[in-house]
C-alpha cells in the first residue's frame, strides 16, 4: 500500500482547521502530525517533553514550510498542567482534538487527584479535556478522535477498584483505562448533535509504549515485532481515518485483519454491554466532577 495514495483517496484538505494532538512526539503522534501537516492543518502540539516538541516543530517547518504551529506543555499525570492546557486550548479553539497520548507499563503512583497515574494519564485527564472543550467543539462543529486499544478487552469494570490500583499486571491496568476512555466517550457522544466522535485504534505497532519489557527480553523481541506488526507510519493511518470518518455507537476504526494488520476499517465492537457502558459513563462523570471540584 502506498501511504500517500491512500491519503489522497481517503482524506481531504485540512487547511484552516486547528488540530490538537496529545502525545505528539511519540511514534504514532509524530507520524500523525506529519500527515496532518501534509494535509494543511494548523497544529497544536501537546506533549510533556518540551525539547522533543521543539525538535518536531523544526522538522515540520523544514519539511512543509508554512505550517502554523502552537505548542502546549501537557503532562496528563499533573492536573495543574492539564487545567492550564485546557485554558490555552480554549483560547486556540481547536476544531479537532486527537487523544493520542498514553502510558502502559510505567512506575505506578497515586496522583494528587487520588487516582492511579496510568488511569489518570489514559482516561481521567483526557476525559476532563473533552468535557471542558465540548462547548467549543460544538460551536466549531468539531470532533474528538480517541485512540483506544485492543487491550480494552482484557478487563471488565470493577466497581470496587475503578482505577485498578490494586492490580499489577500492566495489560489489565492499561486495558481498563482504554475501556473507560472508549465507552465513556461513546455514551457522552451518543446523543450529541453538534460535535462528533471517532474511536480508533492502531492495532499492534512498535513504538515507545511497547518498550516496557526487561532489556534482555526487549532485545530479543524488538526485531520480530518490527517485522511482524505494522510500522507506526501505517498504524497511524487508522487515527488519521478517524479525523474524516465518524464512528457509530460501539464502533471503531482499526486495521481490517484481526485488528492487527491492513487498511483502516470501521468495525462493530462486541466487547462491552450497554449496561456496562452506561456504568462506566456514570463513574466517569463522577470522576470528572471530583476533579472539576463540584
Amino acid at each position: 500500500m502506498n501511504i500517500y495514495d491512500w491519503i489522497k483517496e481517503n482524506c481531504a484538505s485540512l487547511k484552516g482547521k486547528r488540530v490538537a494532538v496529545s502525545g505528539s512526539t511519540g511514534g504514532l503522534g509524530k507520524e500523525l502530525c506529519n500527515y496532518l501537516a501534509h494535509l494543511g492543518a494548523d497544529l497544536i502540539l501537546m506533549d510533556r517533553n518540551e525539547n522533543k516538541v521543539s525538535a518536531l516543530e523544526k522538522e515540520l517547518l523544514s519539511t512543509f514550510g508554512e505550517v502554523n504551529i502552537n505548542k502546549i506543555k501537557l503532562d496528563l499525570s499533573d492536573m495543574g498542567l492539564v487545567k492550564s492546557a485546557v485554558s490555552e486550548l480554549k483560547v486556540l479553539s481547536p476544531d479537532i482534538i486527537i487523544l493520542n497520548a498514553g502510558a502502559y507499563s510505567i512506575p505506578r503512583h497515586k496522583c494528587d487527584t487520588g487516582l492511579d497515574n496510568v488511569f489518570q494519564i489514559n482516561f481521567a485527564s483526557p476525559y476532563y479535556i473533552v468535557k471542558k472543550l465540548l462547548p467549543i467543539l460544538r460551536e466549531n462543529g468539531g470532533k474528538v478522535v480517541a485512540v483506544g486499544s485492543i487491550a480494552h478487552n482484557y478487563s471488565r469494570l470493577d466497581l470496587t477498584d475503578l482505577d485498578f490500583s490494586s492490580r499489577n499486571k500492566a495489560s489489565l491496568v492499561y486495558g481498563n483505562t482504554k475501556r473507560f476512555l472508549m465507552f465513556s466517550l461513546f455514551e457522552l457522544f451518543k446523543n450529541e448533535k453538534s460535535a462528533s466522535l471517532s474511536v480508533v485504534h492502531p492495532g499492534i505497532t512498535f513504538t515507545g509504549i511497547t518498550a516496557h519489557y526487561p532489556k534482555i527480553i526487549f532485545a530479543l523481541i524488538k526485531r520480530p515485532m518490527k517485522i511482524i506488526f505494522m510500522k507506526p507510519k501505517k498504524a497511524a493511518l487508522s487515527i488519521l481515518k478517524g479525523v474524516f470518518d465518524n464512528t457509530y455507537y460501539h464502533h471503531w476504526i482499526g486495521p481490517e485483519f484481526f485488528n492487527i494488520w491492513g487498511k483502516p476499517k470501521k468495525q462493530k465492537l462486541k466487547t462491552c454491554s450497554k449496561k456496562e457502558s452506561n456504568e462506566i459513563f456514570s463513574k466517569a462523570e463522577n470522576i470528572y466532577k471530583s476533579i472539576k471540584g463540584d
